[in-house]
């Protein structure tokens, strides 16, 4: 595998570790306070959220992490 490859999995890796950190921050009191309950529609949709704004931050800064690591 090619550097440009390994850049690429470790790209898409981190966002999804950002994702999952970023959704958990929001669901966690939400749960707690009884919003919605673990597994429901509002989970989907909390975590659906968090997944989309994840990916348009990621397209946006791509061009700009590419650039600074193919220098």
């Amino acid at each position: 595998m090619s550097r440009k490859d390994w850049i690429g999995i470790a790209y898409v890796s981190t966002w999804v570790i950002i994702w999952g950190t970023f959704g958990s921050l929001i669901d966690y009191p939400l749960l707690q306070k009884s919003i919605y309950n673990a597994g429901s529609i509002g989970q989907l949709t909390t975590f659906s959220l968090t997944a989309i704004i994840c990916i348009i931050m990621a397209i946006v800064i791509f061009p700009k992490v590419r650039d600074r690591l193919t220098k």
